[in-house]
């Protein structure tokens, strides 16, 4: 039976332990929840299906949609959280990763999630956070760049690579979500964190497939994970190709609003 951490009044977390917490000197926590072209989410999902790791804690609360998720059983499941472990020598450092099917619809939600997770990983022993998420561009990216931002110039300098871009300002607003309260409220208990951001379509419906991949790939060399980034690969080709197509429809509908509102005397894109 799971051990239950605690149990929290409506609208807060309840977190469910599934089995002892580990115990690490260093640990990396890499977080990816849906968002934008849902970069993030793909990404981790793929790195555990590739390494296997063991579910530590399940987050719970009412401020997740009102939905339930149809399962490979064709059953439903409530939607929730999920931090893992592996044990493992990426840079000598073990793996936690943040994982789930949605993010809270409420910001007092968001933030006590932020806080709950950052708890258990000083517990864990987590001294570095790396999130993950998508860039929305109003035009379909054919080649998308991967950009980032920290809490500290020591982590960025870091994870320094030919394939991540570093110049961000001006290029995103406000980085909503766990993505961007992990590194805020991580800078307060002394936890470096990254943020990696790939281009991706600012379409609802749009995967971003092509800007998960570079993810992947920067995660794999900078944290040599030995992944086989060729399975993922695997029928991209043709489910992206299909993607494309409409999404460069959605790219000229989108364009088409953009300037209706322009042509307004008052106008907000958001």
């Amino acid at each position: 039976m799971p051990n239950t951490l605690m149990h929290c009044p409506l609208f807060m977390w309840s977190i469910e332990q599934h089995g002892p917490l580990p115990k690490c000197k260093e640990g990396i926590l890499i977080a990816g929840l849906p968002g934008i072209g849902n970069v993030g989410k793909m990404t981790v999902d793929f790195i555990l299906e590739q390494i296997k790791a063991k579910k530590l804690c399940t987050f719970f609360s009412y401020s997740l949609p009102a939905s339930v998720l149809v399962n490979e059983q064709h059953m439903v499941d409530l939607p929730n959280i999920a931090l893992y472990h592996k044990k493992g020598n990426y840079r000598c450092k073990d793996l936690f990763i943040l994982a789930g099917d949605a993010q809270p619809a409420e910001e007092h939600a968001s933030y006590q999630l932020v806080e709950k997770i950052l708890e258990i990983g000083e517990k864990v022993g987590v001294k570095e956070v790396i999130t993950l998420g998508g860039i929305g561009l109003g035009n379909l990216p054919q080649a998308p760049k991967i950009y980032c931002t920290g809490n500290c110039k020591a982590i960025i300098d870091r994870y320094a690579s030919p394939m991540i871009n570093r110049e961000l300002y001006g290029v995103v607003g406000p980085i909503i979500g766990t993505t961007g309260l992990l590194l805020g409220l991580g800078k307060k208990k002394n936890i470096e964190g990254i943020a990696l951001l790939a281009e991706t379509l600012g379409h609802p419906m749009y995967l971003g497939i092509k800007g998960s991949k570079q993810l992947i790939s920067v995660l794999n060399d900078s944290l040599k994970l030995n992944l086989d980034v060729s399975s993922f690969a695997k029928g991209i080709k043709d489910v992206d190709g299909e993607l494309g197509n409409a999404a460069k429809k959605t790219s000229k509908e989108l364009r088409k609003y953009k300037n209706a509102l322009l042509t307004k005397e008052t106008s907000y894109i958001g």
